[in-house]
């Protein structure tokens, strides 16, 4: 069976979402908005990076639908969950959290514009992601919402990085199974739902979006805690270390390097047969879910 070619691919998506997000950069502050926040709202959002989560978004649309992924309701889903998770990214990197100074290989937001605005510019990301996704006709753009909000919320993204920074935090595997399913996997279970439903399809298809999005969270959290013990800054666009030095429990100090990638590889697995049943052979999803735990950066 031939193996699906995705470097092609995913540099076609992540072309397609800078260039969905640049189509709504004027809308992303706005009349009255102060220039200054705009500025640094835009310095995040636009300063490129993977792009899993709209490609994810996009990806499962176009799976369910088998068509262009090029209406509205699916674009804007995509940039609202990018905005979200552009606005964890420097909320994460604050002095009062992370404390990073660089991310995607650029000085961090606070480093530019100082603590308070970057703050602030994380909350204005978040908000806005809401107004794209319910401006529109479309009745589905509600579901769209209230997915988006539980998965960016209390039991989600924000509760998970309430454990994280938790001074009782067990060093087990199951509260970092279930920190990350939380704190990371949230939110690309919803991106991976969302395309589903922007795209109309059925109850099936957004089961296995759900069961694709909690594996492929994890895996993508595996080998962010095993890149960060292997790999350089320069091939992060980060500092590496960061996790230890603040006395975070990760994955392969928890259970081992080569346990961790051995998670990591049964959850790619599951993630695969979980999406067999939209793509028959080997697609962009399958592809996408080795790609979680092959990339080096």
């Amino acid at each position: 069976m031939a193996v699906f070619e995705l470097d092609p691919f995913m540099r076609s998506r992540q072309a397609r979402v800078e260039a969905l997000l640049r189509e709504r950069a004027d809308r992303l502050a706005p009349a009255g908005t102060p220039p200054r926040l705009a500025e640094a709202m835009r310095y995040s959002l636009l300063a490129g990076g993977k792009r899993l989560r709209p490609v994810l978004c996009l990806a499962f649309a176009d799976a369910v639908s088998r068509a262009s992924t090029d209406t509205a309701v699916v674009a804007d889903a995509a940039c609202a969950v990018e905005y979200v998770h552009t606005y964890s990214l420097v909320h994460d990197d604050l002095p009062c959290l992370d404390n990073d100074d660089l991310r995607r290989g650029k000085p961090t937001n606070h480093k530019v514009f100082g603590e308070p605005l970057a703050l602030l510019a994380g909350d204005g990301l978040l908000t806005e992601a809401f107004t794209v996704l319910a401006t529109g006709p479309e009745p589905v753009r509600g579901l769209l919402c209230a997915e988006l909000a539980r998965a960016a919320g209390a039991a989600g993204m924000v509760g998970g990085q309430v454990l994280d920074i938790a001074q009782d935090r067990a060093a087990t595997l199951d509260y970092l199974l279930r920190l990350h399913r939380m704190k990371t996997g949230a939110l690309i279970r919803a991106a991976c739902r969302m395309g589903v439903l922007a795209a109309g399809g059925d109850v099936a298809a957004l089961g296995s979006a759900e069961t694709y999005g909690d594996a492929v969270g994890l895996a993508f959290q595996i080998a962010d805690d095993v890149l960060d013990v292997t790999a350089s800054a320069e091939q992060l666009g980060k500092p590496v270390g960061a996790d230890a030095e603040a006395g975070r429990h990760t994955f392969p100090a928890v259970v081992g390097l080569e346990e961790s990638r051995r998670m990591a590889r049964d959850l790619v697995a599951r993630a695969e047969a979980a999406v067999r049943p939209l793509e028959g052979g080997d697609g962009p999803l399958a592809a996408l879910a080795r790609y979680s735990v092959e990339r080096t950066s």
